[in-house]
């Protein structure tokens, strides 16, 4: 693959988001639009391509935030409500498009579609008042979109194996709690790594501040930008305590990669 990547968070929240339901903590309360988080997902844009990675619940209101008119397919790291349960809202891009969507994802993903969301694998009808999806299996081999190859990341999210992907120099890992040692020469060379940072306490199936931080240190990407927060963590505060090269994320963050990569 040739020229740059370009990511958009489209929100790098938990899946409570920020601020929380009856929550009066700094992060909460702040007016920086910075702490307003909401659920984790992002696009990339490579290639003349827009790849969407996961669709949460508050896919609707990010697109129209961002002016997210166009995309040529869906990246599914794994099937939390928080990255899957927006899934209707694709029919606006099928309807918009008149076209089906391809979709990316491994065995665990494209089962509980299937199994939560058959409708949208039924085929179109004149109205498009469905999301009309195409399911393609992938697990650990790099895969096509349209002369764009993506990468997947074999990762662990507690006892659930799933993805994250790489595209060109760029990686994005969520919903992470260990990245296995076959998954780490995926991840060499990288520009930018968006990476999974739930809250300061270990959490079972999310890195902890200081998981995250060891695991952006071994990888050693250019920039690493933090991802999937919780409340409990706010810019401010957080961006104090990084070393160089780590950032806190936030919605709309726009990120450029300008190498090919191995991707």
């Amino acid at each position: 693959m040739s020229g740059g990547v370009e990511v958009t968070l489209l929100g790098v929240g938990s899946s409570g988001g920020s601020p929380a339901l009856g929550c009066t903590c700094p992060t909460c309360t702040s007016t920086d639009p910075r702490n307003r988080r909401t659920r984790a997902s992002a696009v990339i844009r490579a290639g003349g391509q827009t790849m969407l990675i996961d669709t949460g619940p508050d896919l609707r209101s990010q697109a129209l935030r961002e002016n997210l008119l166009r995309l040529d397919a869906v990246l599914y790291t794994h099937p939390h409500a928080d990255h899957l349960n927006g899934i209707d809202d694709l029919r606006a891009w099928c309807w918009l498009q008149k076209a089906p969507l391809p979709v990316y994802g491994n065995r665990l993903m494209l089962t509980h579609i299937r199994e939560r969301f058959p409708y949208t694998l039924f085929a179109p009808n004149e109205y498009w008042d469905k999301p009309v999806l195409q399911l393609h299996e992938v697990e650990h081999a790099p895969f096509d979109v349209h002369g764009v190859t993506v990468t997947p990341v074999p990762l662990m999210h507690g006892k659930w194996p799933i993805l994250g992907f790489r595209v060109g120099n760029v990686a994005y890992l969520t919903d992470v709690s260990e990245i296995p040692a076959d998954s780490l020469p995926l991840l060499e060379g990288l520009d930018v790594l968006m990476l999974d940072c739930l809250r300061n306490v270990p959490h079972p199936t999310h890195f902890s501040v200081e998981q995250a931080l060891a695991a952006a240190a071994r990888i050693g990407a250019t920039q690493t930008v933090l991802i999937h927060m919780t409340h409990e963590l706010e810019y401010h505060a957080l961006s104090a305590r990084l070393p160089a090269g780590v950032v806190v994320g936030y919605d709309g963050m726009t990120l450029v990669s300008e190498g090919a990569g191995n991707g």
